[in-house]
Parts: C-alpha cells; sequence; structure tokens
C-alpha cells in the first residue's frame, strides 16, 4: 500500500513538474514568422518547438505571424493576442514598414506600444525584440536609424534582443525563395538554429 502511495506521489510530482517547467511562447511577427512560401510546420518558431521537445523542453510555442504584417497593423490586433496568456513574448515587426519606407519615428512608437501592452498585461512576462535591417537601396541614413530602432527599445525597455532574425540568411541566394526577401526552408533552419540557444536557456 505504502508503495503504491509512493508511485502516485512521484508522479503527481513529475506531472506537477512538467507543468511548472512547460513554456508558453509566442512569436507576434510578420511574414518571416509566419512562414510565407513554405508553411508553418516549416517556419522557424515550429522548428525551434520541435528543437526544444527533443531535448525534453516543454513548450508550446504559438505562431502568430501574418503575412505583411506592419507595426501600425500588429499595434492594431494585439489585444486580441493579449487574451491569451503566455511566459515569452518574441516580437518581430518592422520589416514591412523599412521596405515601405515608412517614418523610423512612426516604427519605434508602434513597436513601444505593443511592448507597452504586454507589460501591462503580464508583466512576469519576457519580452524578446528580433532586430532587423533593411536593404541598403533605402539610404545609409535612412538604414542606420531603422536598425538602431530595436537595440534602443530593448536597452530602455530591459528586453531580451535578438540583434538581427536574418544573421547569416539574409542575402545568401540559394537560403531565400526566389523574392530574396523571405527565407527558404533551409533558411529557416538556420535562423532556428540561431535562436535556440534564447529559449533553450529559459530553463
Amino acid at each position: 500500500m505504502n508503495l503504491v502511495i509512493s508511485i502516485i506521489w512521484m508522479l503527481s510530482s513529475l506531472i506537477h513538474q512538467s507543468e511548472v517547467d512547460s513554456k508558453t511562447i509566442i512569436f507576434y511577427g510578420d511574414s518571416i514568422t509566419a512562414g510565407y512560401g513554405v508553411g508553418i510546420e516549416f517556419a522557424f518558431p515550429k522548428l525551434i518547438e520541435s528543437q526544444l521537445d527533443k531535448n525534453g523542453l516543454a513548450a508550446e510555442v504559438i505562431n502568430a505571424g501574418l503575412s505583411g504584417e506592419t507595426s501600425a497593423g500588429g499595434l492594431t490586433r494585439i489585444d486580441w493576442i493579449l487574451n491569451r496568456k503566455f511566459d515569452v513574448f518574441v516580437l518581430e515587426l518592422g520589416a514591412n514598414d523599412g521596405l515601405r519606407g515608412l517614418p523610423v519615428e512612426e516604427t519605434s512608437k508602434n513597436l513601444q506600444s505593443i511592448i507597452d501592452k504586454v507589460k501591462a498585461k503580464y508583466p512576469e512576462t519576457l519580452i524578446i525584440l528580433a532586430g532587423m535591417m533593411v536593404p541598403p537601396n533605402m539610404g545609409p541614413e535612412y538604414s542606420r536609424a531603422f536598425e538602431e530602432i530595436y537595440p534602443k527599445l530593448a536597452k530602455s525597455n530591459e528586453l531580451g534582443l535578438i540583434p538581427f532574425l536574418l544573421k547569416d540568411v539574409a542575402g545568401i541566394e540559394e537560403l531565400n525563395q526566389p523574392d530574396g526577401i523571405h527565407p527558404n526552408v533551409q533558411g529557416h533552419k538556420i535562423i532556428a538554429h540561431n535562436l535556440y540557444p534564447y529559449f533553450k536557456k529559459l530553463y
């Protein structure tokens, strides 16, 4: 009888520990997060979830990417996303702003508003900001100002920062789709590989 009780206690402890250790991670972004051209199953958020699971790290990854999304669009729909509680919020927006040459002040303001809303609703949530860059044809002054948005926001808000989401992928023909902007399946694998350490250390 005592043995049965001990086994039940051990099992309940393991289940409880699993529940405690499990993380809910939301990737909130644009077409890159959404896996444009490759499908959500091959996009980097899913690959990160699979790698965490493979290593025995419980995580529910929610892909909230939307193709064509701007920072303004992201701000518009954030309240709906906040209906779901999460432990980690990865913010990947702004690239479409940059491609359209929108004012960097506007992009920064929108991203700050999204950050403020997440913090207000879930103050314990870890926010990670994914940095982006724009093509050089936007001009050096605009490109520099755009790139500075992310480290400035990360510093002022004490956020985690991925300096450049497309590191080792951007500009490499064989890692991108014909449009030269969106990563292909292999490109997403590299993004997931580069980002995995950020999430492994959460456990």
